[in-house]
């Protein structure tokens, strides 16, 4: 790949500059403030990439004949494509809102959202008079707008407590409503987990079966297509496991009933809990998920990471009871988790 700068007063007129020049199919690799040396060529740096031109003239090779690391590659480039274009809409609220020059003239409301690992434009702009939230929306529905019945799959890291919330989720969806629900398992990886979500699931009276494979995932759901709710766990896939879930994030990110919840840990710091996103986004998940929030007291990334993504926040949980320790989201509550107020200490510490 091919490097290429461009300098300009804003981010927006570089890119706009490399984008006249390169075409729309370059890649933005970097935008940041110009150094000292290169001040005077313009006040920011946009660097450009371009994958050299085929032998011939050739059109590159189509995505189906690229080997799995040249596609985790681009993934990984489109990523990065997408933090900086976000790093450029933070440069464009800050010169919008105006950043504080000094600790003492930042609004007492601006220091509390960052402290609480808010994003600083998204503070800057709740500080500014903007209600916190109008940033991020809730949508505790299960199932696809339309659908006949609710297909429900969890998908997320290692540890992130998918099998526990999505027994929580059968109980309280199927079990108390009295509707028939169905748990398919995915996760092959772990025995034990397996075994726990067969014992779980006996004890609630809802079915459970296990599936090996993408292809008896589809199966199983044309089997029990009589369900109104099926609930489907899945393999927790660290970094470089990406490429062993690649066959069944096809499924799940094509199939036009499946309801996808990325489910993270509230306590994840800010930085990881981003970079998690982005490697899941090959499930195309529709939904966010938080647990453990009775793990952390700041919660600004929860509503930064739904604002970004533009992903609404579907639960929240904290704590071990079943059902009892799953919540729908509520904007509401999401703000008072934010903010940090009495009544959310209170309520976290009864375990809501």
């Amino acid at each position: 790949m091919k490097l290429k700068s461009y300098f300009s007063g804003t981010v927006e007129a570089a890119m706009e500059l490399a984008r006249q020049e390169l075409g729309e199919d370059a890649l933005l690799v970097n935008a940041r403030p110009a150094t000292p040396e290169t001040q005077s060529l313009g006040a920011f740096e946009v660097v450009f990439g371009v994958l050299p031109a085929q032998p011939g003239g050739a059109e590159p090779p189509p995505a189906a004949d690229r080997h799995p690391r040249v596609d985790r590659l681009a993934q990984d480039v489109a990523g990065l494509k997408r933090e900086i274009e976000c790093m450029a809409q933070s440069l464009r609220s800050a010169r919008m809102l105006g950043a504080p020059t000094a600790a003492s003239e930042e609004p007492a409301l601006y220091r509390q959202l960052i402290e609480a690992e808010l994003d600083a434009a998204l503070a800057r702009h709740v500080a500014g008079g903007a209600p916190l939230e109008d940033l991020f929306e809730v949508d505790a529905a299960l199932g696809r707008p339309g659908a006949e019945r609710a297909v429900v799959a969890l998908i997320g890291p290692p540890g992130a407590g998918k099998t526990a919330t999505l027994v929580k989720l059968a109980a309280r969806y199927g079990l108390t409503s009295r509707r028939p629900a169905h748990i398919l398992s995915a996760d092959v990886h772990r025995v034990a987990a397996t075994d726990q979500l067969r014992a779980l699931a006996s004890i609630l009276g809802v079915g459970c079966d296990v599936v090996e494979s993408p292809l008896a995932l589809t199966q199983a759901l044309e089997e029990h297509r009589s369900k109104d709710f099926v609930f489907i766990d899945t393999p927790g896939l660290a970094r470089d496991e990406m490429e062993d879930g690649a066959e069944l994030a096809r499924l799940i990110a094509s199939h036009p009933e499946m309801d996808t919840h990325l489910v993270l840990p509230a306590s994840m710091k800010p930085a990881d809990l981003a970079r998690v996103i982005d490697r899941y986004e090959i499930f195309q998940p529709k939904k966010l998920l938080f647990t453990r929030l009775d793990e952390t007291e700041r919660f600004g990334a929860l509503a930064t990471e739904a604002a970004r993504r533009s992903l609404p926040v579907s639960f929240l949980t904290a704590g071990q009871r079943i059902p009892d320790d799953l919540e729908p989201a509520t904007k509401e509550r999401l703000v008072s988790l934010v903010l940090g107020t009495e009544g959310e200490r209170k309520s976290r510490g009864a375990g809501a």
